[in-house]
């Protein structure tokens, strides 16, 4: 059986930042696949995706990489266009281009331990497909797709309509700050996961940029350190490889904590580089050993003021993992 099975559109990008103008394939599906691949972690991986015949020779370079992939046909590939301001954490989008939906007819042949869900727009996925695979697997959900609304190519944050009915299925969300805060409508981060949490959602991944990520599972919440990078490049796809790397190590049976540090080194390491993640698991150990930060938890008062417990959890060194 497969171990992990990454589900989404690959896309084309123009990616614009105050540097440089640059084309490549992009999506969850491209990120999440070349992270597996750079961390030589490509058995028991595979990738579904769907787009159009003229994008096929990306689907040669992911092969000759190693990569085990099913391609299924679609009228059109997901074009967007990304602009970057100096900080990096600000992105504005336009989608030139939209391919068709995944069905439960295309998927029910697939089986895994994990499925991830790439969304990248909000008709990705039906709530019927998440339904189905929910049943057949651990699913984790990138919910960034369901909170983007299409009005000619502008892309604006909508409210995910279906998010009650829906979240109880999902093992494993992953939200920015802003996805959080349109979900929930807390600003605070912690108060955001813990009503996703009571929405029925097992393991909450929300990412805050420069500032780190929160993981709330079994009722504690770890606040995760942000690893400074050597120089800010592209933080196009950082997202993606964040939960590509907590998942490689949930897969491993590794703690919540430790798998977070994990994700949010190898965010690090492809901010520093233009395009997908090209560094090992040995860099990220590395980055991880070599910072002071640690991992908090976050406790609520009973004033139903948020604050800090530090110093619970060191990462373990990857030779113990």
């Amino acid at each position: 059986m497969t171990d992990i099975c990454c589900i989404g559109h690959i896309t084309l990008d123009k990616i614009i930042t105050p540097q440089h103008i640059s084309y490549m394939p992009g999506g969850t599906a491209y990120y999440f696949s070349r992270g597996m691949a750079s961390l030589h972690a490509l058995t028991g991986y595979k990738l579904i995706t769907a787009l159009g015949s003229k994008e096929y020779p990306v689907v040669d370079e992911l092969r000759k990489a190693g990569i085990d992939i099913d391609v299924l046909p679609s009228r059109h590939t997901v074009y967007f266009e990304n602009r970057y301001s100096e900080n990096s954490d600000n992105r504005t989008q336009r989608v030139l281009a939209k391919a068709d939906p995944f069905t439960i007819d295309a998927l029910h042949k697939e089986n895994a331990h994990f499925f991830h869900l790439g969304s990248l727009l909000a008709d990705d996925f039906p709530p019927e497909v998440i339904k189905y695979l929910s049943g057949k697997a651990i699913l984790s959900v990138d919910a960034q797709g369901y909170l983007r609304e299409v009005k000619g190519d502008k892309v604006s944050p909508i409210d995910w309509p279906e998010k009650q009915e829906i979240l109880k299925y999902i093992d494993i969300l992953k939200v920015n700050e802003h996805e959080a805060t349109v979900l929930t409508g807390y600003t605070n981060p912690q108060q955001a996961a813990e009503q996703l949490s009571a929405w029925g959602v097992k393991e909450v991944l929300l990412t805050l940029g420069s500032l780190g990520s929160i993981i709330l599972a079994d009722g504690i919440c770890y606040k995760i350190p942000a690893y400074p990078p050597l120089q800010t490049i592209d933080a196009t796809g950082c997202g993606d490889t964040y939960v590509m790397g907590y998942l490689y190590m949930r897969n491993k049976g590794v703690s919540y904590p430790n798998a977070g540090c994990f994700a949010a080194a190898l965010s690090t390491l492809k901010l520093e580089k233009s395009g997908p993640l090209a560094a090992t698991a040995e860099e990220a150990y590395r980055v991880i050993n070599s910072s002071r930060s640690k991992v908090e938890i976050l406790q609520k008062d009973i004033t139903n003021n948020y604050g800090f417990i530090t110093n619970i959890f060191h990462f373990i060194s990857p030779c113990k993992i």
